[in-house]
């Protein structure tokens, strides 16, 4: 029983984590699942960076931002 929901929950947690690569990557962001993360990158995500002024203060909030 335990052996069947783990299953259940792996393959849900694999859909979401493949459901947000969709979405960055129909957004223009380069996206790749990898284990468990999802990795992004390319020109897309460097443009989005740039032009949304709450994401880069959100980056430097969380030491994501250069200093």
């Amino acid at each position: 029983m335990k052996a069947r929901l783990r299953a259940l929950v792996e393959a849900r947690l694999e859909a979401r984590r493949q459901g947000i690569a969709a979405a960055l990557a129909a957004s223009g962001i380069e996206a790749r699942v990898e284990g468990e993360a999802v990795r992004l990158s390319g020109r897309g995500l460097k443009d989005r960076w740039m032009g949304d002024l709450a994401l880069r203060e959100a980056g430097r909030h969380w030491g994501g931002g250069r200093r």
